[in-house]
C-alpha cells in the first residue's frame, strides 16, 4: 500500500527513499569530515614545519607539546596530521563512482586507509594511557574501547577483502569508517548538543552526564544507526524503511548542525 501510494505520487519507493536518506547523511558527513581535515592541516602543519611546536597548544589541547618528550610529540603530531588521510581517504573509499570506476585505486587507498587506521588506533590508546592524554578515566576508557573495536573491524574488513567477499567487506568497511571517525563524531556531537540544549549536562572537566554519555555514545550511537540501516535495507517492511529514513534524515540534520557549530566555535578560530 505504501509502495503504491508513493509510486502514484511520483515519489520514490520506500527502499529508494531509504537509500536517498542514507546518501543525504553521507553527503553532510563528507562536508563535515573534509572541513575537519582542512582544519587539521591549516592549524598544525605550518607550526610543525616551522619547528614552532609549542604553538600546537594554542588550539586548546588536553596535551599537545611537551618539552623534552620527543617521542610523545612525534606521536601526537603524526596522529593529528594523519587525521587528514582518515577523513578524506575514508569518505572517498565509500563513494561508489570512485570505487566502481577506479577499482585499483580503491584497493590501494583502502589498504593504506586500513593500515593508517590501525596505526592511529594503537597510537591513540598509547597516548591516552602512556602519555596521560585524558581528562577523565571514563573518557579514556571510552576512546580505548573505540580504538580496540576499530582494530577488530579493520582486521575483518581486510579479511573479507582478501576473500573477495565484497558485500561483507563493504559492511565491515563502513563499520570501520564509523569507528575511525570517533574523534570527529565527538566534536560534532558536543557542538550539536550545545546548540540544541545550551550545553546541558556538560562539565568543565568533561565530567558531566553528557560528557560521560558522549565518551561512548560518540561511536556507539552512529554504529547502532548504521546497523539499523543495514537491517531496514534488507527488511521487507515499507514502514520500517520509511521509519529508518526519518532517522537518517534526523541524523543528517544533527550532523549538519554539529558541523556548523564545530566549524564556527572549534575549528575556524584556530586557522
Amino acid at each position: 500500500m505504501v509502495d503504491a501510494t508513493l509510486s502514484r505520487a511520483g515519489g520514490l519507493s520506500p527502499h529508494r527513499f531509504l537509500k536517498f536518506s542514507g546518501l543525504s547523511w553521507f553527503l553532510v558527513a563528507v562536508i563535515g569530515q573534509w572541513l575537519f581535515a582542512y582544519y587539521v592541516i591549516a592549524a598544525y602543519a605550518p607550526e610543525t614545519l616551522s619547528g614552532d611546536w609549542a604553538r600546537w597548544d594554542e588550539t586548546g589541547l588536553i596535551q599537545g607539546f611537551t618539552q623534552a618528550d620527543v617521542i610523545g610529540n612525534l606521536a601526537f603530531i603524526s596522529h593529528t596530521l594523519l587525521t587528514f588521510i582518515i577523513c578524506v581517504g575514508g569518505t572517498m573509499q565509500l563513494m561508489p563512482p570512485i570505487r566502481n570506476r577506479f577499482p585499483a585505486l580503491h584497493r590501494w587507498t583502502g589498504r593504506t586507509y586500513l593500515l593508517i587506521g590501525a596505526f592511529m588506533a594503537i597510537g591513540g590508546i598509547w597516548m591516552i594511557w602512556g602519555r596521560e592524554t585524558r581528562l577523565t578515566d571514563l573518557g579514556g576508557w571510552g576512546t580505548t574501547i573505540n580504538g580496540l573495536m576499530a582494530l577488530v573491524t579493520i582486521a575483518v574488513a581486510f579479511w573479507f577483502a582478501r576473500k573477495r567477499d565484497i558485500d561483507r567487506h563493504r559492511r565491515w568497511a563502513m563499520r570501520t569508517f564509523i569507528l575511525l571517525s570517533g574523534v570527529w563524531f565527538t566534536r560534532i556531537g558536543y557542538m550539536g548538543w550545545a546548540i540544541l540544549t545550551g550545553g546541558a549536562g556538560m562539565g568543565r572537566s568533561l565530567d558531566g552526564p553528557f560528557d560521560m554519555f558522549i565518551a561512548f555514545g560518540s561511536y556507539l550511537v552512529p554504529l547502532a544507526i548504521l546497523e539499523l540501516y543495514f537491517w531496514a535495507s534488507q527488511y521487507r517492511s515499507s514502514a520500517a524503511k520509511l521509519g529508518m529514513s526519518a532517522v537518517m534524515f534526523a541524523a543528517a540534520g544533527f550532523t549538519a548542525l554539529g558541523t556548523f557549530g564545530a566549524w564556527n566555535m572549534m575549528w575556524s578560530p584556530h586557522i
